[in-house]
């Protein structure tokens, strides 16, 4: 049961990581790289980008680390990796909050994007462009700092978990 619940521990660190990594490199470089580009630029990339990020690797992190997490959770409840119990739990809230935030802002933005159509063809991709960027990246910064802030917490947990089952 040590063996898994470290092993359990190491994957969701791994693929929090991931993700935190993900939202971080938007957050610094993607969405300011846009924000210097004309409003048809901005529309036609972030609606590229939709498509193509919804793909097996990305949504078996996204969802995996939640899982994961909560795995290694449940597998902390007891003996003695019991100590790193806390700082699970806390990743495992940071993480729900940035899946919630992300299920319940960004992706209905980014639907929202995409279905205002062909850039080509939207007459006031101003409008659009408004009505989307200030708000998607609020809310990515957001993800963003729960994301490493969950990180942070699983990091510290395997250092709690070796430290007390060596």
């Amino acid at each position: 049961m040590k063996t898994i619940s470290l092993v359990v521990l190491v994957l969701s660190t791994f693929t929090t990581g991931l993700i935190a990594g993900f939202f971080a490199t938007y957050t610094n470089n993607v969405m300011p790289s846009l924000g210097r580009t004309d409003d048809r630029m901005f529309v036609t990339t972030m609606q590229h980008i939709n498509k193509v990020v919804l793909n097996p690797l990305f949504l078996l992190c996204f969802t995996g680390a939640l899982l994961l997490t909560i795995a290694a959770t449940i597998l902390h409840l007891g003996g003695e990796a019991r100590p790193a119990l806390p700082w699970i739990i806390a990743a495992t809230v940071l993480y729900a909050a940035m899946f919630i935030i992300t299920m319940g802002v960004n992706v209905p933005l980014n639907d929202k994007l995409n279905a205002a159509g062909d850039p080509a063809r939207i007459t006031d991709l101003a409008a659009v462009r408004d009505a989307f960027e200030a708000k998607w990246n609020t809310w990515n910064n957001v993800r963003t700092l729960t994301s490493m802030g969950a990180f942070g917490c699983l990091i510290w947990a395997l250092v709690v978990h070796i430290r007390n089952t060596v």
